[in-house]
Order: structure tokens, then C-alpha cells, then sequence
């Protein structure tokens, strides 16, 4: 039988649906899609993309520390991005958070994503 730990914090987004932000399970923590909403209004940062990804990397890192592990402790990472030409500004704001070795990653195009955000960020991680 598998342990199961909810991880929540107030310093990212409150889960708006049903999920939560994070499920820890042994040593591995599963990260909901996170979007660039801002934690204390969970109002949009910017229209700005490179706004957006940065916001979205805070918001991994604070679940992240939550459950008691950092951004490097990522194993797999998954993107989703409303228009691919925005890849380049992705690895470079990527660049500010991660450092080699990378987790693997996933960039997909999607049509759309809540509240208008253009990027979105899930991962797992292993502590």
C-alpha cells in the first residue's frame, strides 16, 4: 500500500478546480499544472510571455520547497505553450532556474489554456 501526502502552500496558486496542488507519494512528489497566476490575488501576472514563464517557475518552486525539495530536485518537466514560437523564450527563462543536468522536458502546443494564461508547467519530482 502506497502513502499519499497532500502538498499545499500559499506561496503558489490555490488548485481552482479538483485537484491539489502537489501529491507526494514515497519519494515522489506528482506537481499540478501551474499557471502564471500571482498566489496572493490569483489574478494573471502579465500579458507578457516571458512575465508569464517566470511567474510559472515561481510558482513550481514554492510547491516545490512546500514539499520539502527545490527546482532542481525535477526529474521531468512538462510545458504546454499556446504558440510554439515562443520555445526560444522558454529555454532562455528556463535557463534562470534550472541548471545542467536538466530534468527531461516536454514543450507542447495547445490551443488553449485556463484563465488565458499562455504558458502552463506540471512536473515530478524526487526528493
Amino acid at each position: 500500500m502506497t502513502n499519499k501526502a497532500i502538498i499545499s502552500t500559499d506561496q503558489a496558486p490555490e488548485a481552482i478546480g479538483t485537484y491539489s496542488q502537489a501529491v507526494k507519494t514515497n519519494n515522489t512528489v506528482y506537481i499540478s499544472g501551474q499557471i502564471p497566476l500571482d498566489p496572493s490575488t490569483m489574478a494573471m501576472v502579465s500579458d507578457d510571455f516571458a512575465a508569464q514563464t517566470h511567474q510559472v517557475f515561481k510558482n513550481l518552486a514554492a510547491i516545490c520547497e512546500a514539499a520539502d525539495g527545490s527546482l532542481a530536485d525535477i526529474v521531468k518537466l512538462n510545458l504546454f505553450l499556446t504558440d510554439l514560437s515562443n520555445f526560444a523564450t522558454v529555454n532562455e527563462v528556463m535557463s534562470e532556474y534550472f541548471e545542467q543536468p536538466y530534468p527531461a522536458r516536454a514543450a507542447v502546443g495547445v490551443k488553449e489554456l485556463p484563465k488565458g494564461a499562455l504558458v502552463e508547467a506540471d512536473a515530478i519530482m524526487v526528493i
